[in-house]
């Protein structure tokens, strides 16, 4: 089986995924803390990943940046892989005072600015939250590892390049950073019924004007990286 996006077969992915935006990040987890990991698509080089972590297999594969994209891999994902947890590992721009560069956030729920959510003619404004299972679990996962791990609302935002000069507006409101995937995740998994969190390290400061290269945005991030994977092993143990 396949689809447009992906060529892997049934059975290639695990239940758990873990997705980075990035492709090269997604393949710098693969090689550094999976256990003979198998490349099971590359197709627009979004590579996805799929071996094994403490003996449970975990997949990784890229969403790409935006809503529209981690839509498409998402849905595709729970609907023709059969996968029930999607957690995304990616980079966010603080906008909350107290948060510093590498710091990592589990975001509880996520406003918007994107209408993807119209396409289901809800009569009112969907609420994006995270699994509160996936979220549950990160959380012991962090404080098991001793990160420290604010959780909260985040903004995924439809334009990086904010023409309104708004974005730090939202910090009014108590929301912890800014990013561009969250919401179309977890709304993508509530159409699935299935489970979706976002774990996302601070690679800039709106507030501060801060900002890491893109090179260790790439590598560097691997407190979130292990309490993503220690999560992936708590749900399949559970299970």
């Amino acid at each position: 089986m396949s689809t447009p996006h992906n060529t892997a077969r049934k059975g290639d992915f695990a239940k758990t995924v873990l997705m980075p935006g990035d492709p090269l990040r997604a393949k710098f987890i693969a090689e550094t803390f999976l256990t003979a990991p198998k490349l099971v698509n590359n197709v627009r080089g979004v590579q996805g990943y799929t071996g094994t972590y403490q003996d449970v297999p975990v997949s990784v594969m890229a969403s790409g940046m935006g809503i529209p994209s981690m839509a498409i891999y998402s849905q595709e994902l729970f609907r023709e892989y059969d996968v029930d947890n999607i957690i995304r590992i990616g980079s966010a721009g603080a906008i909350h005072p107290d948060l510093k560069l590498r710091d990592v956030v589990a975001a509880q729920g996520a406003c918007t600015n994107s209408s993807f959510a119209s396409q289901y003619g809800l009569p009112g404004t969907f609420a994006p939250i995270a699994s509160y299972a996936l979220l549950s679990k990160a959380v012991e996962a962090a404080a098991a590892l001793g990160v420290s791990l604010p959780v909260g609302n985040v903004y995924s935002a439809d334009n990086f390049y904010d023409a309104s000069g708004k974005t730090k507006e939202w910090g009014k409101m108590g929301v912890l950073c800014v990013e561009m995937e969250s919401a179309g995740l977890y709304t993508v998994a509530a159409l699935c019924g299935k489970r979706a969190l976002a774990l996302l390290s601070i690679s800039d400061h709106l507030v501060t004007g801060e900002a890491l290269p893109a090179e260790e945005r790439q590598t560097s991030f691997t407190n979130m990286m292990r309490i993503a994977l220690d999560t992936a092993v708590a749900m399949a143990q559970e299970n």
